[in-house]
């Protein structure tokens, strides 16, 4: 069953992206119509922070853990023919 799910989003990837910006879009069209009585935060006294907020921390995570990952765990591309030859010898 998940893997017919998995496959069905993926055959559907443009769909769902719209459909996720759409969903986004309503939020903050929300964010317009609701009244505020007591905001807690600055953000909350602002159309839109949080919509704003989500979008730039999701897309600083992915640009962080990408950057990490390179600095981290990435090997150079004869790392492994280097250690064999090693090795053999």
């Amino acid at each position: 069953m998940m893997v017919t799910l998995l496959s069905l989003l993926r055959a559907h990837v443009k769909a769902l992206k719209w459909v996720f910006f759409a969903f986004l879009l309503g939020t903050l069209l929300y964010d317009f119509l609701v009244e505020r009585h007591h905001p807690h935060f600055w953000g909350d006294s602002v159309i839109g922070f949080w919509a704003l907020f989500t979008i730039l921390g999701c897309l600083g995570m992915i640009v962080f853990c990408k950057g990490l990952s390179h600095v981290w765990l990435a090997q150079r591309e004869d790392f492994y023919d280097k250690e064999d030859t090693a090795n053999d010898k």
